[in-house]
């Protein structure tokens, strides 16, 4: 299934990359994690990363777009379609990447955790982070998990939804 599944998305991107007028190749691989339990693993997660040898400078702002808005409405794209119809076990996240552009924004995400820990850590009170995609509120949220003295929560409603970091209640009652 994974190699299947990776060709689809690979297939898929190319061709819609294609219908904008901007046609490249597109590289993909696996990368597998275990759960946070530890006993089955997470949905395969497919990183299709576009090739951008032969794009200019202007189409590859143009697809990562302002604070990745562009490229976070194609990964958008590409898990809902390609998982449209699919039975529960044969779904798959798909990352879309261009110019080390997650990669990058991964480390900052990261190191926006990291702040946030310590300065809740240390202050004691609740930080919230705002300017977040539903994306990278997970990729907190995931990350910050293995603390447990601390938890998180997302507060507001789109396009104003913002991340809450604060120290874990004692009496176990979430937000």
């Amino acid at each position: 299934m994974s190699n299947i599944s990776m060709q689809r998305g690979q297939q898929w991107l190319k061709t819609l990359l294609e219908l904008t007028g901007i046609p490249s190749e597109i590289q993909g691989h696996l990368e597998t994690a275990q759960s946070q339990d530890g006993d089955s693993p997470e949905p395969d997660n497919y990183w299709l990363t576009i090739d951008q040898t032969n794009l200019t400078t202007e189409q590859i702002q143009g697809l990562i777009g302002a604070d990745g808005s562009v490229l976070d409405a194609i990964q958008y794209l590409a898990n809902s379609v390609l998982n449209l119809s699919q039975p529960p076990e044969e779904q798959a996240s798909y990352t879309i990447e261009l110019n080390g552009y997650r990669v990058k924004r991964e480390a900052e995400i990261r190191a926006l955790a990291e702040a946030a820990a310590d300065e809740v850590r240390f202050s004691g009170r609740e930080v919230e982070i705002k300017s977040l995609s539903s994306a990278e509120r997970r990729q907190i949220h995931t990350f910050l998990k293995e603390f447990g003295d601390l938890e998180t929560f997302s507060r507001g409603k789109e396009p104003h939804r913002n991340l809450v970091v604060r120290p874990a209640s004692l009496e176990g009652v979430g937000s």
